[in-house]
């Protein structure tokens, strides 16, 4: 019951912190724009600002070791992740808009890189298995209760009452989070289960190459996961479906983990990215086919290989670093941040010039494209590298 109550702790702090305090802008932009005059260029700002909290996160998190100190920033960070919320609603100054996205990125990264780390620190001290996909299946539900909760009120409050509505979500979330996660004792500190198993680093190329990927991949994430709503309600006959579509890619994240981690088994690591990232160019190119059953599927599939990219990739990080797998982990992070700054930028700034958001998915598939590229020079350089042990299979 315990090691059940530990992995819904996670659950649910990834339920607030990407769910809510991240997520919900995705959904909310329309309305934002509609009811509070934000404009197209400012949105993609405020998204940037978003990512460049989670960036500064990572950081953070990539730097400290202590593991007491990461749980003490968990746990403020879910606080914050309230707060962040809950300020969206309290006024509709920009400046105000963007602190709120900024320490909402940061509430983000303390569910998603330390909140795991915890969680995986505490299984491995209790002798069982890394089950990090039921973890991970919080991201995916957390879009989906993020969508259907704005899909439920949208007809009876406006955006400023749908913040505060979520605001008070969150703290019903927060509570699970809070008391589920047992604090790590003081001789876990220093790292604990895995400090006997080798680490068997890639080479220097290798991790160049796969941090290009890894900055494409962010590109092909971000894009669809800030507009899409935006997109989907600007295009003909699909007014009013945009949150049905950022509710389908929640769908299709939540099994995401496990079914990669399937695909991993047969085909090996680098061969799974490699489909993940050719499938994901579909998703996002999909709704621009025009029609709801084409919008709908390419959110489907767009859900189910991008939260499998990221889950392939930490789990690479602990196969290559199983003594200290934060080391990889904050390297890769910080370069799929990278891409979360520029990319919505870049995308209302295209939006505003051009007046569409279609460049910005055409981008997003570009940069898939071009990260494909790279895996596929990084399989051929795995085989040549004779001191690197093959991964999968």
């Amino acid at each position: 019951m315990q090691r059940f109550k530990v992995l819904g702790a996670g659950i649910f702090s990834l339920l607030l912190t990407l769910g809510i305090a991240r997520f919900a802008y995705t959904p909310l932009l329309p309305l934002m724009q509609q009811q509070a005059g934000l404009g197209v260029a400012d949105a993609g700002w405020l998204a940037a600002l978003n990512y460049t909290g989670y960036l500064c996160g990572a950081l953070l998190a990539a730097l400290i070791g202590d593991l007491r100190l990461k749980d003490r920033l968990y746990r403020i960070g879910l606080l914050v992740a309230v707060a962040s919320t809950l300020a969206m609603a309290l006024s509709d100054h920009l400046a105000v808009w963007a602190l709120s996205r900024f320490v909402a990125g940061l509430s983000s990264a303390a569910g998603m890189l330390l909140g795991t780390g915890l969680i995986l620190n505490w299984l491995l001290r209790h002798g069982l298995r890394g089950e990090l996909g039921i973890h991970f299946s919080g991201i995916g539900l957390g879009i989906v209760g993020c969508a259907a909760t704005v899909a439920a009120l949208e007809h009876w409050l406006d955006w400023r009452q749908q913040w505060l509505a979520l605001g008070v979500l969150g703290v019903l979330l927060l509570i699970p989070a809070l008391r589920w996660l047992p604090p790590p004792p003081a001789q876990a500190a220093g790292g604990g289960a895995s400090a006997g198993m080798a680490d068997n680093p890639p080479g220097a190329l290798f991790m160049r190459l796969l941090m290009a990927a890894y900055f494409c991949a962010g590109i092909g994430y971000v894009v669809s996961a800030t507009f899409i709503v935006a997109i989907v309600e600007r295009l003909p006959g699909l007014a009013g479906q945009g949150t049905l579509v950022f509710l389908a890619i929640g769908i299709g994240a939540a099994p995401g983990c496990i079914l990669w981690d399937f695909v991993a088994r047969r085909i090996g690591m680098l061969s799974a990215l490699l489909l993940a990232a050719l499938l994901q160019i579909g998703g996002i190119l999909l709704p621009l086919a025009g029609g709801l059953a084409a919008a709908l599927s390419g959110a489907l599939l767009f859900g189910a290989t991008f939260i499998g990219m990221v889950s392939l990739v930490l789990t690479m990080a602990g196969r290559y670093y199983p003594s200290r797998p934060a080391k990889m982990m904050g390297r890769m992070t910080l370069s799929y941040g990278a891409a979360q700054i520029v990319g919505p930028a870049l995308t209302g700034w295209l939006a505003l010039r051009l007046g569409s958001y279609d460049a910005g998915l055409y981008l997003a598939a570009g940069a898939m494209l071009l990260g494909s590229g790279l895996l596929l020079v990084l399989k051929g350089l795995e085989r040549r590298e004779l001191r690197l042990a093959p991964l999968g299979g």
